[in-house]
């Protein structure tokens, strides 16, 4: 499990974004795993992942497992 001190973290959000006050999410990559926080505010909550299970959401995206019917 990845440890849960992410404060020297390089936090990065996509270019797509716009300014700092739209509702985005804000991705660091580390060694040790993902972690996903929400840029409106950066002290709060951080969901964090390890490698096998960011991998096993992403690939659901591409497949398309969370699409609405």
């Amino acid at each position: 499990m990845p440890t849960s001190d992410w404060s020297t973290a390089s936090w990065r959000r996509s270019q797509r974004c716009g300014s700092a006050n739209t509702s985005c999410i804000e991705v660091a990559l580390r060694d040790d795993g993902v972690a996903i926080r929400d840029s409106k505010d950066p002290s709060g909550a951080i969901l964090v992942f390890d490698y096998t299970e960011w991998t096993a959401f992403v690939e659901g995206v591409v497949d398309g497992d969370f699409n609405r019917s």
